[in-house]
């Protein structure tokens, strides 16, 4: 199986998407509560950066209460939390599975499991309705037995024989886990096995008796982001104190880590690392631990498989003679390029309209799943024996304005693949087939939560500020009235050159649409939608450019009668959430409601507070005078002024974040409601769930009603 050494690897798996023990949060102590005499100016709420301090607790829950009270005690919401939580708990959704040795392994949550099993299966039981699944751990169980409020966080198992795995748990739900050694045979943790204490760490195997291990090894040893900051190897049966060190990054890298492509034939070391969430080094360690650069841009994205290198970089790249575009995928052989070669097959170029939206390898193939106006198509190519060319040929076609998505199963073995196609208005179906073999064949599909026959689903394009042309969907009825009536809720993200692509939502069904809702997808710059360009267009000093763009796809719906301002609402997490951030500052006037989740708000201090350093690269550093000149124009904390007209609000967050962590919301929630005198202000934040601000689907399925209740409570109340 190919292993990926893209410099996003490692944030990543901790952030994406993504990010010691819960970090402390790197800020000067807590001041007291703010006095009338202060100015607008100080930042007279840095007391609520005391995360488990009692006062800020008690703030929380205080306004824990007032939230609840409004909008989580009807009969309305329960019935809506209720209907909510049957879609995240019904036993007929698909238990997507990944394949480890000869089994299928899935990771299942619903009612009687709120935490969750890890089960597995054979391949000719999977294709069953009704799978004969064998227990491998049951978190709920684990958790009861040792007082600990576990949430997973994934298995590593070491190849080929895959017996022995590390487990990654959270306590709470945070991005810092535990690390235990788990043997799939017996079905138990390792008697002295390895084990790592709670802390970000990175652990990949080398063979039975070795790790690369990085993590919290004491001061020092983590970079200012937070993760790991050394790479070490580690032997079993020798302590952590012990273990040699092999490459060390700097305090101000993002991350570094090392690892071993276990691939039969093709094993090899590699280091990595990431100097910001772009840019990266990636280095082939030999058996006497000297260092070989691979020699690629630093923003360029690597990957190896078998005899393979995949390099695809984000600016235009000049060599061997030739430039090769931004955001294009080429191949070479891994041995040629590290020899001084650099031929290139282009195996894929952008145009105006396309992007890569990701690659797969099987045993013999690549998958690439490409974006044409942020919908799929999917394309097999076939590298040479010898001497000789790519082969390429279509994979399948996808119903309009669906997506549809490819991956190897196990590139070791054979070349197996699964098949996702969802809409927003279709069911997910899952397909499985043999590439060579005929065609996919479906084997499992997601049941209807909503009864879609008198919605649709349609794409439009709009020109912002600058003239860009930026898509959006829009999904709601089919006889939908243009008489600007409709409650409509407008989401987006616009960072991390993350796209936001058609799939279905039960929950979004049953608790918007099915009510005459109105739902809309904006795919605005700072994401991935048309590659790396349409990510850069919204980068540092051009992040207004992503919120021009959200402001005109609300202005259009407006303009084309699908709603009015009192009928529009937002939604936004995490980087979403500085988008809603942005909405109340500078766009107050388009917006009748806005739910602000997990956000980043506070651009002056989100470097000091929890994994921000890491997002550098994406905002800026505020601590460089010339930076902060054009960040503090989109850091709605600073920008919130005395006599605004903001919309109705609701902040939601975790206190378990150890991402961007729970003190910005609860900082911008008390600035808005104490400094300004603010009533339509509300906050809520839950315990468990760190980044995600759910550890389970009773969570969840509170805090989407939440959200919706908020949303359709102020979206119907006014007359368009």
């Amino acid at each position: 199986m190919a292993l990926s050494i893209a410099p996003r690897a490692l944030a990543l798996a901790a952030f994406l998407l993504a990010g010691c023990a819960p970090v402390a949060q790197k800020t000067t102590a807590p001041a007291a509560p703010h006095d009338k005499n202060e100015t607008m100016n100080e930042d007279r709420y840095l007391w609520l950066e005391d995360i488990h301090g009692e006062k800020p607790l008690a703030w929380v829950q205080a306004e824990n209460a007032v939230t609840e009270k409004a909008y989580a005690g009807s009969p309305a919401f329960e019935t809506m939390r209720t209907r909510l939580l049957e879609v995240l708990d019904s036993d007929a959704k698909i238990p997507f599975v990944s394949k480890i040795g000869d089994r299928y392994y899935n990771f299942w949550k619903d009612k009687d499991h709120p935490r969750g099993l890890w089960r597995r299966t054979t391949l000719a039981e999977y294709r069953k309705d009704h799978p004969a699944w064998e227990t491998v751990l049951d978190l709920d169980a684990l958790g009861k037995a040792e007082g600990k409020s576990w949430v997973w966080q994934g298995a590593q198992c070491l190849r080929p024989d895959n017996r022995r795995c590390l487990l990654l748990l959270s306590p709470g739900g945070g991005d810092a886990n535990v690390v235990r050694e788990f043997d799939l045979v017996t079905r138990e943790f390792v008697k002295g096995g390895f084990e790592l204490p709670e802390a970000k760490s990175q652990v990949t195997w080398i063979d039975a008796d070795h790790l690369y291990v990085g993590t919290d090894f004491g001061p020092g040893s983590m970079t200012q982001s937070s993760y790991p900051r050394l790479a070490k190897e580690w032997k079993r049966g020798t302590p952590l104190s012990s273990a040699k060190l092999v490459y060390e990054g700097k305090n101000e890298d993002l991350a570094v880590f090392a690892y071993r492509d276990l691939t039969p034939g093709f094993e090899r070391d590699f280091i990595v690392r990431t100097i910001d969430f772009y840019t990266s080094e990636t280095f082939v360690r030999g058996k006497d631990g000297t260092l070989t650069k691979i020699d690629v841009p630093l923003d360029a994205n690597v990957d190896s498989h078998r005899e393979w290198l995949l390099v695809q970089p984000r600016t235009a790249w000049k060599v061997g003679g030739r430039t090769y575009a931004s955001g294009s995928l080429l191949a070479a052989r891994f041995d040629d390029f590290m020899a001084g070669r650099r031929d290139f097959t282009v195996l894929f170029e952008p145009t105006e309209t396309t992007s890569l939206s990701g690659s797969s390898w099987t045993r013999h193939h690549l998958i690439l799943n490409v974006l044409h106006d942020v919908v799929s198509q999917l394309e097999v190519l076939t590298p040479p024996e010898g001497a000789g060319e790519w082969q390429r040929a279509p994979l399948g076609g996808a119903p309009a304005l669906s997506t549809i998505e490819a991956g190897g199963i196990d590139a070791d073995a054979g070349d197996d693949y699964f098949l996702t196609v969802s809409g927003f208005l279709d069911p997910t179906t899952l397909y499985h087939g043999t590439l060579g073999k005929g065609e996919a064949k479906p084997i499992k599909r997601a049941p209807a939560f909503f009864d879609a026959s008198k919605m649709q689903a349609k794409q439009y394009f709009v020109n912002s500020k600058d003239g860009t042309r930026v898509p959006y969907f829009v999904i709601g009825p089919k006889d939908m009235a243009l008489d600007g009536s409709h409650p409509t809720l407008l989401y987006g993200y616009g960072g991390f050159e993350v796209s936001l692509q058609p799939s279905y939502s039960g929950g979004i069904g049953r608790a918007w649409l099915e009510r005459g809702g109105v739902y809309v997808i904006a795919n605005i710059r700072g994401g991935g939608e048309y590659g790396p360009r349409w990510h850069q267009a919204a980068l540092k000093a051009n992040r207004p450019r992503a919120y021009e763009d959200f402001a005109a796809v609300a202005e259009d719906l407006v303009k084309r009668g699908i709603t009015s301002r009192s009928r529009l609402g937002a939604e936004g997490g995490s980087n979403g959430g500085l988008l809603m951030g942005n909405m109340l500052t500078l766009y107050p006037q388009l917006f009748g409601a806005i739910v602000c989740e997990v956000p980043l708000l506070d651009m002056q201090r989100y470097t000091k507070l929890s994994a921000g350093a890491s997002w550098i690269a994406e905002y800026g550093d505020p601590d460089k005078p010339e930076e902060w000149a054009y960040i503090q124009k989109f850091s709605p904390y600073r920008n919130i002024e005395k006599g605004m007209d903001t919309p109705p609000v609701l902040f939601y967050t975790a206190t378990s974040d150890d991402r961007v962590g729970p003190v910005q919301a609860r900082k911008m929630a008390a600035k808005m409601k104490e400094q300004l005198g603010y009533t339509n202000v509300w906050f809520y934040e839950n315990t468990e769930g760190g980044h995600g601000a759910a550890a389970d689907n009773r969570q969840s399925a509170f805090m989407r009603a939440l959200s919706y209740s908020f949303l359709w409570d102020h979206l119907t109340q006014a007359r368009p």
